[in-house]
C-alpha cells in the first residue's frame, strides 16, 4: 500500500517555486498519493475555518504523513490541543513561527501552545539558523517542548521560495524512504 500523504501550506500559500508545491509534483509523477489543497482564503485566514478544513481532509484522506510549512506548524498544534483528530504515522514541522507571533492579520491563531501529544507516532522539526519568525533559541525552547528530533538547516530563512528553497532533496527523501531516516 502506497503512503499517502497530506502536505499544509502557511500563511499566503505555497504556490510554485516553493518546495511544497515542488514535492507534491515530485510525488504524484511518480503515481505517488499526494494531496496539496489550497486552505480557504490563505492571505486572510481564519484558525477555524483553517481547522474545519483540515479536520475534514485528515477524516476522508487518511493520510499517513502530514508535511507543514510556517503557519501549518501552528495550525497543527492547534489540531492536536484540541485532540478530535486521529493518529498519523509521521509529521514533519517545517519554519513553524514563534508562538506569540503578533501580526494581525493571522492574529486568531496565536498565542499557541506547544502539544503535548503530536498525533503522530514519529514527528520532526526543520528550523533555519537566521528564519525570521523563530529564532535559534525559541527553536531549541520549542524542539525540548515537544521532545522530538530537530534538524537545523544554516542560513536557510523562513525554509520557503524566498529563500531559495524550491527544489528540496532532503524533504523529498524524507518523505519517500522513511525507513532510511
Amino acid at each position: 500500500m502506497r503512503e499517502k500523504i497530506l502536505i499544509l501550506h502557511g500563511w499566503g500559500g505555497s504556490d510554485y517555486p516553493h518546495w511544497q508545491s515542488w514535492l507534491a509534483g515530485e510525488i504524484a509523477q511518480d503515481y505517488g498519493s499526494v494531496s496539496f489543497p489550497l486552505l480557504e482564503n490563505p492571505h486572510f485566514p481564519t484558525k477555524a475555518r483553517w481547522m474545519a478544513q483540515v479536520k475534514q481532509l485528515l477524516e476522508e484522506q487518511k493520510p499517513h504523513t502530514v508535511i507543514c510549512h510556517s503557519m501549518a506548524c501552528t495550525l497543527w498544534f492547534h489540531l492536536c490541543e484540541e485532540g478530535e483528530i486521529s493518529s498519523v504515522k509521521r509529521v514533519l514541522l517545517v519554519a513553524p513561527p514563534r508562538l506569540d507571533l503578533k501580526l494581525d492579520t493571522i492574529k486568531s491563531f496565536f498565542p499557541v501552545s506547544p502539544p503535548t501529544d503530536l498525533h503522530a507516532k514519529e514527528a520532526m522539526l526543520v528550523t533555519s539558523t537566521n528564519d525570521p519568525y523563530l529564532d535559534v533559541e525559541e527553536a531549541d525552547a520549542l524542539q525540548k517542548a515537544l521532545d522530538i528530533p530537530m534538524k537545523v538547516l544554516e542560513d536557510a530563512g523562513h525554509i520557503n521560495a524566498d529563500s531559495d528553497y524550491g527544489q528540496w532533496p532532503w524533504v523529498k527523501e524524507w518523505t519517500l524512504n522513511p525507513i532510511k531516516q
